[in-house]
């Protein structure tokens, strides 16, 4: 699959596909990335062209000026792993009746809007790919408006190695985005390291 990363952090690795790597306040950075990737590497505009997904990984300030590099993005897949906080990741700029995720279906609404990636630290992604095929799998939710879309993203997260539960619509950002501050929480500040997963198990009887 051609998919096109625009940032990047952590999030912005993709491993299988045809990808790539578009946008960076670090260019160095990006390059680095790439290379180690095995990515193409581009403008947004290159990136963005011909990608069956598109992922939007940037710091959230940087949204607007990545989009606006993007173009309108009508009926493009286009999968977001970026959190609505402040620049000092200190607190949650939407909620608890609004979220990112209803807010970048404003910025673009003819675009197919899927949300992953954001209630995961991304210095989990390694580990888990590395662990590939062994259950139980870790859980990272995607939740979205679009039932195609969704598909594209869920296979995408499986690829990784996680499993995909299907959290909803586009609204459920409203509670997912601040339970990405938990897990950002336990997975910096608390014992044990970063690379943290989780699981939601079901329990009967």
């Amino acid at each position: 699959m051609r998919i096109g990363i625009l940032g990047s952090g952590h999030m912005g690795a993709a491993r299988g596909h045809e990808v790539t790597l578009a946008w960076s306040r670090d260019p160095d950075r990006l390059a680095a990335m790439a290379r180690d990737c095995g990515a193409a590497q581009g403008s947004v505009a290159e990136a963005v062209v011909g990608a069956a997904a598109i992922q939007l990984a940037p710091p959230w300030a940087c949204i607007p000026e990545v989009l606006d590099q993007a173009g309108d993005l009508a009926d493009r897949v286009v999968l977001n792993c970026s959190v609505p906080v402040t620049e000092d990741e200190s607190a949650m700029l939407f909620g608890p009746t609004a979220s990112g995720a209803e807010e970048l279906a404003r910025m673009r609404p003819h675009a197919r809007w899927i949300a992953r990636f954001n209630t995961s630290p991304s210095e989990g992604l390694r580990p888990v790919l590395a662990r590939k095929g062994r259950a139980p799998a870790p859980h990272l939710p995607v939740h979205g408006d679009d039932t195609g879309a969704k598909d594209i993203a869920a296979s995408l997260v499986r690829d990784i190695g996680f499993e995909p539960p299907d959290a909803g619509g586009l609204r459920t950002g409203r509670f997912a985005e601040p339970f990405a501050m938990v897990t950002a929480e336990l997975a910096c500040n608390q014992p044990g390291g970063p690379a943290l997963t989780y699981r939601f198990d079901k329990l009967r009887g």
